[in-house]
């Protein structure tokens, strides 16, 4: 085997392990932002829940401080 082949044969072998090695590492980023992004997605649901809990009770209290403001205004009868 000649020096031109040697050098030619070990630079394949490089390019195909570092090849072989570069697609592994990305598949693994991949699939590693792949799981952020479905815990990002779970937290974005429960703050939507949350958000929308507190809208519930601040419409409850809104509704209950208005009941009481007419309540308040009818005992006090027409102000002339």
């Amino acid at each position: 085997m000649s020096a031109v082949s040697k050098v030619v044969l070990g630079v394949t072998v490089v390019l195909s392990v570092g090849t072989v090695a570069g697609v592994h590492i990305q598949q693994s980023r991949l699939r590693e932002r792949l799981r952020e992004g479905v815990a990002r997605d779970i937290e974005r649901q429960q703050r939507k829940e949350d958000n929308l809990r507190l809208l519930q009770e601040q419409i409850a209290l809104t509704k209950q401080l208005e009941l009481e403001r007419d309540r308040m205004l009818t005992a006090k009868g027409p102000q002339h």
